[in-house]
C-alpha cells in the first residue's frame, strides 16, 4: 500500500494541472471501490474549480469551490495518472480508457486524470470542507510526521506505559498518520531501534534519535519519488526509486550496510518486519557506537 512519501509524490505531480482548473467532465465508470462512491458523484465535480490540493496521512484532499472536498485513497494498487498535460518537463498524450480505469477527470486547460485500481481497495468520497475533521476516514489521525506536533515529548507521552512493540506502535495511524511498514522499518533501523522494543522502554535520547530518523527517512524517499515495489506509480507513470536506497527492508539474510550482521525478518502481527538484530538489539543505541557508520 503507498504510504505517505507515495501519496506526497503524487499530490505534487497532480499539482500543476490541478490547482485553479475546473473539472470539466468526470466519468465514473463503475458504482464503487472499497465502498460505494457518493451519490451523484460525477455531477457534483463536473464544474467545481480545484482551489487546494493537500495530503492527511495517506489521503488526498482536492478542496473544490463548492465547499466541498475531494477525499481519494490508492488502496492496494491504485494510481492517479495525468495525461494529455505537462508533468515536469514531459508533455503525457491523452490517455484511451484502459479496463481497470475506475474515475476519469478531464480537466480545464486539456490535462486528464485517471484513477486506475486494479484490485478495487481504493475509495473516493465527497464531503464538506468545513467539516472534513468529523469523516470516518480522517477523525482520529494523529499528527503528521513532517509536521510540528510530532516530536519527542509527544512521542514519549503515547507511548508511556505502553507494552507493545515500538513497530506496531508506530504503524498505528491514531499516534501518527502516515507512516507504514516500509518506512518504519527504515527508521527503527536508522534510530538503531529493534522492531520488538516496549514502547514504554523507548528512554528520550532514542526518542530524539528516533523522530528524526522518521522525518529523514520520509524527506529522502519524497525526494525519491517514493518507492516502487508492485504497482506504484507517480501521477507521470514514472517508478519511484527509493527502493534502491533500503538499508533493511525485504532484504533478509543481505549484510547490513551499518554494521555487517545478516538482516533478519521476523512477523508481527502479521507484517514482516526487516531489521538488522547486530546494531538493533535492546541496547542497539550503544553496540553501534563500535560499528560502521
Amino acid at each position: 500500500m503507498p504510504e505517505l512519501p507515495e501519496v506526497e509524490t503524487v499530490r505534487r505531480g497532480l499539482e500543476p494541472v490541478l490547482i485553479g482548473r475546473r473539472i470539466l467532465r468526470a466519468e465514473i465508470r463503475r458504482p464503487d471501490l472499497r465502498w460505494p462512491f457518493p451519490p451523484r458523484m460525477g455531477a457534483r465535480l463536473e464544474g467545481a474549480r480545484v482551489d487546494a490540493l493537500r495530503r492527511r496521512s495517506k489521503y488526498l484532499l482536492a478542496d473544490l469551490d463548492t465547499g466541498e472536498t475531494l477525499i481519494a485513497h490508492l488502496g492496494m494498487s491504485g494510481r492517479m495518472l495525468v495525461s494529455g498535460g505537462t508533468v515536469g518537463a514531459f508533455h503525457h498524450p491523452l490517455a484511451a480508457a484502459l479496463p481497470h480505469d475506475h474515475v476519469i477527470l478531464d480537466i480545464e486547460g486539456g490535462a486528464r486524470i485517471t484513477f486506475n485500481d486494479a484490485r478495487r481497495f481504493g475509495a473516493m468520497d465527497l464531503w464538506p470542507t468545513a467539516e472534513l475533521g468529523a469523516h470516518r476516514l480522517l477523525a482520529g489521525l494523529g499528527p503528521e510526521p513532517l509536521g510540528n506536533g510530532f516530536h519527542a515529548d509527544y512521542l514519549a507521552a503515547r507511548l508511556r506505559g505502553r507494552p507493545g512493540p515500538v513497530k506496531a506502535l508506530l504503524l498505528d495511524q491514531r499516534l501518527v498518520a502516515g507512516l507504514g511498514n516500509i518506512y518504519v522499518c527504515e527508521a527503527l533501523w536508522r534510530a538503531r531501534l529493534s522492531p520488538e522494543r516496549p514502547g514504554r522502554d523507548v528512554t528520550g535520547t532514542e526518542l530524539e534519535a528516533l523522530v528524526a530518523a522518521i522525518r529523514a527517512v520520509l524527506e529522502e524517499a519524497i525526494t525519491a519519488g517514493g518507492s516502487s515495489l508492485r504497482d506504484y506509480r507517480r501521477a507521470d507513470g514514472e517508478l519511484g526509486y527509493f527502493q534502491h536506497a533500503f538499508a533493511v527492508y525485504g532484504r533478509e539474510g543481505a549484510p547490513c550496510p551499518r554494521c555487517g550482521g545478516a538482516v533478519a525478518r521476523l512477523v508481527q502481527s502479521g507484517r514482516s518486519s526487516f531489521h538488522c538484530p547486530a546494531c538493533q538489539g535492546a541496547s542497539g543505541a550503544r553496540a553501534g557506537a563500535n560499528t560502521k557508520s
